[in-house]
């Protein structure tokens, strides 16, 4: 199933908020709505929002057909709902490139932003499913951290999608999902697409996984980004670093997959990103709170980047 398309003139999605609770299709017919839905992480994961900026310019573009004035400020909207992944306003922009041909033409290219990315969830999982065959060898004892799956890419996913494909080939031993911040991702969503797939896992305290890698229960680390910067930084969930000085200091591989579109060229480096902060109210009811969403790897505890193109051997000196 895709979690999130254009039918009938509106964007449905899987609302990720209501999960596992409840399996919930919500349809957005207004560039608002589809900010709101990204704002409070209904639709979320980096495949997924370069698909939903798109789809968000193609709404704009039939709303505001006679008002290029407020057709510009809907665009700078979509682009800016959240600051840190870079596919977001990728999509965005890619489809307002076609808003001089007209809404057909922004739709069509926003449904071309959303095949690639379920094209793309297809060749990572094969290619990382070879690297990390190759990496650890037969049925592998893995930890994913944060929603890497079609949740987050419209369909299969990227390091959840490997997971998937290591299953279908019955070289998987055991899958470990961090719970994840914010909102309990790994726990909520992972856990539910694993046992959609019956796939058995645990779900682990964020705090947990270092100390696992180090008693010996994990044989790699496998996740996805929101942005590979141009030195090979990855930008992805709170708790990613520490997963990678975990499994550094365990000698294990630290591998991330992610989709080529997610790779930004023109950041030379983790320092420039902006790191999003969901505030005090997502953790405690009294007080202030530090709540960043994501966190910045340093590519030299980065074992290897799957895209959907190529897989760069980070260990060995390879940048993206």
């Amino acid at each position: 199933m895709r979690t999130i398309d254009w039918v009938g003139g509106a964007v449905e999605i899987i609302d990720q908020t209501a999960l596992p609770g409840e399996e919930r299709v919500l349809r957005l017919h207004t560039v608002g709505e589809l900010i709101a839905a990204i704002q409070s992480l209904a639709v979320r994961g980096a495949p997924a929002l370069g698909v939903a900026g798109a789809f968000g310019v193609a709404l704009a573009a039939r709303i505001h057909v006679d008002d290029p004035v407020a057709l510009a400020v809907a665009v700078q909207k979509v682009e800016t709902a959240r600051p840190t992944a870079v596919n977001l306003a990728r999509g965005a922009r890619r489809a307002a490139a076609l808003i001089p041909h007209g809404p057909e033409a922004v739709l069509a290219e926003a449904c071309a932003v959303r095949d690639e990315e379920i094209a793309a969830s297809d060749a990572m999982a094969r290619l990382g499913a070879d690297l990390v065959a190759e990496l650890c060898g037969a049925r592998p004892r893995l930890l994913t951290h944060c929603n890497t799956g079609a949740l987050a890419a419209v369909t299969v996913g990227t390091a959840l999608g490997v997971v998937g494909e290591l299953h279908r080939r019955g070289r998987l031993a055991g899958v470990i999902a961090s719970e994840t911040r914010p909102l309990l991702q790994g726990a909520r969503l992972t856990s539910w697409e694993l046992t959609r797939w019956g796939i058995e896992h645990r779900v682990a305290v964020d705090s947990a996984g270092p100390f696992l890698m180090a008693r010996g229960e994990v044989d790699a680390v496998i996740l996805g980004a929101d942005r590979i910067c141009a030195n090979g930084d990855v930008i992805n969930k709170i708790g990613t670093y520490s997963h990678a000085l975990g499994a550094r200091r365990a000698g294990i591989p630290f591998v991330v997959v992610a989709p080529e579109s997610t790779v930004d060229h023109d950041t030379v480096s983790g320092a420039q990103v902006e790191i999003e902060d969901r505030g005090s109210a997502e953790v405690t009811a009294w007080g202030e709170a530090v709540n960043p969403a994501f966190d910045i790897t340093p590519f030299d505890l980065v074992t290897a980047i799957v895209t959907d193109r190529r897989v760069i051997r980070v260990d060995r000196g390879e940048k993206p």
